[in-house]
């Protein structure tokens, strides 16, 4: 759990102090070969109150999402998802899970996708193997 923690903190502190004014955090940026190269799609940090259907408090989320594509003779899609949850009502003072993924684009439309999910309602990570429909 502090290595998610310190992950997190990382990446934020990573992610203020490289912040242009006026601009996007990442940049993207190819080799001139056009072999190599890496191009943001979204990279937030997200930080969220829980409130159920009948209005009770349901705790904090903190949420790192970021999904970027890069090239490397190929075009891939690198996804990381993260939340860290507390002050969950329900018997658990906090929960987690880290999502780790990578897609590659057959088509337009279909994509093949490996995901790797470590979490703390799993005993064990898992690994998910796919088909993807972009749309």
């Amino acid at each position: 759990m502090r290595k998610l923690i310190l992950l997190v903190g990382m990446m934020a502190a990573a992610l203020a102090a490289a912040a242009p004014t006026g601009a996007q955090v990442l940049q993207s940026w190819e080799a001139p070969s056009g072999k190599i190269g890496f191009y943001p799609i979204s990279n937030e940090i997200s930080l969220l109150r829980n409130v159920d259907d009948a209005g009770e408090d349901r705790g904090t989320t903190l949420q790192v999402v970021a999904i970027n594509s890069f090239r490397l003779l190929t075009q891939f899609n690198l996804e990381f998802t993260a939340d860290y949850n507390w002050d969950y009502t329900e018997g658990r003072a906090r929960d987690h899970y880290v999502e780790l993924g990578l897609v590659k684009p057959v088509s337009s439309f279909v994509a093949l996708s490996y995901q790797r999910v470590i979490s703390s309602f799993e005993p064990e990570s898992v690994n998910q193997f796919g088909l993807r429909l972009v749309f």
